[in-house]
């Protein structure tokens, strides 16, 4: 792939740097488009001189989304939020800014586009989160029929937003929160995985215009994914369980202590919405997994001691109880 060129929108992001890696490892030029190219400078590395370069861009605005496109011969799009906050909407970000992305794909005439989108996306959810990834589908295989959708389940990793924040949590309260009494099923999925799902889809004539749902070999409980990570950083902790009307009204207090400046919300009323369902790869016809792609997904218990030990009160060396 020496010479061809892949632009990233949202590439400085968890799931973007693995990609930008993976695809620098793979022979690609990258572009990563970002709204913060000076805060992006770390990507630059993972390439050789000069292969991986930044570029500052808005997928809300359509002139700076048609410059970071210019030369390019694959896109990836991977912009997502975890939460609202100001001028950053689901609407505005996740399903107009991936409208954008589309129309000027196709309007430069590139074939080759993969969405990142998420299990569970569904255009009559009541989770704005979940309608919006729906929508930003919807708009994409609109603009770009040969485009690849790829949703994964949650995502796990070193810098992952799920495993750190209760493992954080838990490292100043004695007790964790199960939402819905930790019923929801999840399949999580590696983010390196994530990362080879997302490059094999760039160069598979197979992928084209294919929707593909991406988890781990194994699915938990909320419950089990807590009592794995309290094993592993070795925190006696006790699991609560939260009926969702009681997880409603803490997600309105967490958006309230959200609204102050550089304040993230530990739990939203959307992200309790989203707890409601499992969030697990179908078996649908006609969708696509990591086998189809050819990759063997990683377990949890095999990479989440590497990143947990960190949390552990005595350091990597403490032993755990039999």
């Amino acid at each position: 792939m020496t010479g061809k060129l892949a632009v990233v929108f949202g590439g400085s992001g968890f799931l973007g740097r693995n990609v930008v890696r993976e695809l620098a490892r793979r022979g690609w030029r990258v572009r990563v488009a970002v709204r913060r190219p000076h805060l992006a400078q770390f990507l630059r590395p993972m390439g050789a001189v000069g292969q991986i370069q930044l570029k500052q861009c808005n997928v809300r605005h359509k002139g700076s989304v048609a410059e970071a496109l210019r030369g390019a011969d694959a896109v990836v799009n991977l912009v997502g939020l975890l939460y609202q906050s100001g001028k950053q909407r689901f609407d505005s970000v996740q399903a107009a800014g991936a409208a954008n992305i589309a129309q000027l794909t196709a309007d430069a005439g590139i074939e080759n586009l993969v969405q990142v989108s998420a299990i569970g996306a569904d255009a009559q959810s009541e989770s704005l989160y979940a309608k919006s990834k729906a929508d930003a589908e919807q708009a994409v295989l609109a603009s770009v029929p040969t485009a690849t959708i790829i949703r994964p389940s949650i995502i796990f990793g070193v810098e992952d937003e799920f495993f750190n924040r209760f493992a954080t949590m838990a490292s100043y309260t004695p007790a964790l929160p199960l939402i819905g009494g930790g019923k929801t099923k999840f399949q999580p999925v590696y983010v390196d995985d994530v990362a080879d799902a997302i490059c094999e889809a760039l160069v598979r004539k197979d992928a084209a215009g294919r929707i593909y749902e991406i988890g781990g070999p194994r699915t938990y409980t909320f419950r089990e994914l807590m009592e794995l990570m309290i094993s592993e950083t070795m925190q006696k902790r006790f699991l609560v369980p939260v009926p969702f009307p009681i997880a409603s009204l803490m997600g309105l207090f967490g958006e309230i202590a959200g609204a102050l400046p550089f304040v993230e919300p530990p739990l939203t009323r959307d992200q309790v919405e989203l707890l409601k369902q499992d969030n697990v790869v179908s078996a649908e016809a006609g969708v696509g997994t990591l086998a189809d792609l050819g990759i063997e997904p990683q377990t949890v218990e095999s990479i989440l001691p590497s990143y947990m030990v960190r949390y552990r009160r005595y350091g990597q060396f403490a032993e755990k109880a039999a």
